[in-house]
């Protein structure tokens, strides 16, 4: 007689929206992940970044916008069961906007890491986001004070590693660069 396999439950995007107003978290493969509050320093960073990407693309007048979390990112259009928050979303397409947020792969996403889920951001979240076709993507570590910068359009992953003493070019656009040395952390 074989034992019955448990069954894990599927959430769906449904279910993401019907969590209360005051949880944080993201639906990846079904499944959700709840996110603890960010630290002091975590918001420090998305503070800065937020601010420089911004300032950058006003002064370009283009099509890009940047959204930081909470803003949620719908990455498939067809599939309901991954709904993510990234820390920095950069979206290029208008018509990837809705009023929940994003439904398609950003152009740029951020990701401050936190130690209790790095390995969601290293792992699951980066082979997450090159299936959705996000152009860049960056893990900020804030303890090891390192960033790492994974080039998800090129044909052959490419993935560069800088520390807050950098200051970094961003590949999807001709002039913007990063310099980790004001943060001052």
């Amino acid at each position: 007689m074989s034992e019955a396999l448990a069954h894990a439950n599927i959430y769906t995007e449904e279910d993401y929206y019907n969590l209360p107003e005051n949880v944080r978290a993201e639906l990846i493969d079904g499944q959700i992940y709840y996110m603890a509050a960010p630290s002091r320093a975590h918001q420090e960073i998305l503070s800065y970044l937020h601010l420089e990407i911004g300032n950058y693309l006003r002064s370009k007048k283009g099509p890009c916008k940047v959204y930081p979390a909470p803003f949620a990112v719908k990455l498939f259009s067809e599939d309901d069961r991954n709904v993510v928050e990234p820390d920095i979303s950069v979206v290029c397409d208008p018509n990837k906007l809705t009023d929940r947020g994003c439904t398609g792969a950003p152009d740029w996403i951020v990701e401050i890491i936190c130690p209790t889920t790095s390995s969601h951001d290293y792992i699951r979240k980066l082979n997450l986001y090159a299936d959705a076709g996000v152009k860049e993507y960056w893990i900020v570590d804030p303890l090891s004070k390192k960033i790492f910068v994974y080039h998800l359009e090129q044909e052959d992953f490419k993935a560069d590693s800088y520390t807050f003493q950098d200051k970094i070019k961003v590949n999807i656009y001709d002039d913007l660069w990063i310099d980790f040395t004001e943060l001052e952390l």
